[in-house]
């Protein structure tokens, strides 16, 4: 298969056993599973890991390279313009900062933030204002200049420049995860990055802890519980998966450096992240037991269908992470020889060594290293044939 000009992927494929836990919850409080291949397996969803990816992210990059996911913006938009100016009132600031950030949206029947609806005489004040935006910090202080600015001469912005100061400096996290913003289609930015929910390999059956929990000031005579109760919760074997455009990322960031550094960190912080749903209870901080990177110029390539048939072990015959390692390596073959051509280099990182045939066995920290200098060497190269 012919690669399309200028295009590079990465695609990460990860193993990974997870012991007894319940990272990710349903709205009854039981772990998350879906059906495949006819049967029920475990399921972590990509919401989930994305937002342990992006608490992770902070360790990585400073505030101004990060935005924020927020239904506060307008308050955000306010204290900007309240510490621009701090003669301007609370309510003041307020005003102008809903008024300015809606300017966007002018061509559209709706506000991108409604205005909050006073509640009638005996019910509850509701707000339809709760509308997600994600913000970079430096497209908020430029909202709060245009907005102080609309204050001080009375002069309305224009919608472009609004649309402008809401699209500068887009961020790592915005760069890789996307924004869409309903009202305002001129604000959407295109994620440059995919992450599928994570699934079991094999079959799942979900099983109850029974706690109790003792009263430490309990009179001795009263012997008995103070509060007892269940937690649901399973094991399994993840099999992980998550691919990067980086020529899309790379166009969102609009710096070749930016965008190998964004995709060495992306990497690190999907491999190494784990959401945080019942971790005091469960402590299932587990490393993987296998790591793919490919890199690839025509498209990405999700191995999920090497467990569409669920792994089967025998009793005493060893645990699924060895045999779920060993079929995605022989899946994976397979699928480059009769579907897609080779990727245009493989990195493995593994406890043992199930993938040492499909790519250049390394050392985590190396994979990082060798994964951009190849990504930056493709952008390059691009840009010189462009």
């Amino acid at each position: 298969m012919n690669s399309p000009k200028g295009r590079v992927y990465v695609d990460i494929h990860v193993i990974q056993t997870l012991p007894p836990s319940c990272v990710n919850r349903d709205d009854t409080g039981s772990p998350k599973t879906a059906v495949y291949g006819g049967v029920r397996r475990a399921r972590v969803s990509s919401q989930a890991w994305k937002h342990a990816m992006r608490e992770m992210f902070q360790e990585s990059f400073n505030e101004n390279e990060l935005g924020k996911r927020t239904r506060l913006c307008v308050d955000w938009v306010a204290e900007k313009i309240i510490s621009l100016d701090n003669t301007i009132d609370g309510e003041k600031a307020q005003k102008y900062a809903q008024d300015t950030i809606n300017i966007a949206s002018k061509d559209s029947k709706k506000p991108i933030v409604p205005k909050t609806k006073k509640a009638k005489k005996g019910e509850e004040e509701s707000d339809d204002s709760k509308v997600l935006l994600f913000l970079a910090s430096a497209q908020v202080e430029k909202i709060a200049e245009l907005a102080l600015d609309w204050i001080q001469t009375d002069k309305k912005p224009e919608k472009e420049t609004v649309s402008q100061s809401l699209t500068y400096g887009c961020t790592v996290d915005i760069a890789l995860f996307g924004r869409m913003v309903a009202t305002a289609p001129d604000l959407k930015v295109d994620a440059s990055a995919q992450v599928a929910h994570a699934i079991s390999t094999h079959k799942v059956e979900n099983e109850y802890d029974y706690f109790t929990a003792m009263d430490d000031r309990s009179p001795e005579d009263q012997p008995g519980a103070g509060m007892i109760g269940t937690v649901e919760f399973n094991s399994s074997t993840l099999y992980r998966y998550a691919t990067v455009a980086v020529h899309d990322l790379k166009k969102n960031l609009g710096d070749t450096n930016v965008a190998t550094e964004a995709v060495k960190e992306f990497i690190r912080s999907f491999v190494c992240s784990m959401p945080t749903g019942k971790q005091n209870t469960f402590a299932n901080n587990t490393p993987p037991y296998a790591v793919m990177v490919t890199i690839r110029r025509n498209q990405p390539v999700n191995l999920v269908g090497a467990f569409e048939t669920p792994i089967k072990i025998k009793v005493g015959g060893g645990g699924y992470q060895k045999k779920s390692t060993e079929v995605l390596a022989k899946y994976a073959q397979t699928v480059y020889e009769k579907f897609y051509a080779e990727p245009e280099k493989v990195f493995v990182t593994a406890i043992n060594d199930e993938l040492a045939g499909s790519g250049d066995s390394l050392k985590f920290y190396e994979l990082l290293i060798r994964t951009e200098e190849v990504v930056r060497g493709f952008l390059q190269k691009a840009k010189v044939q462009a």
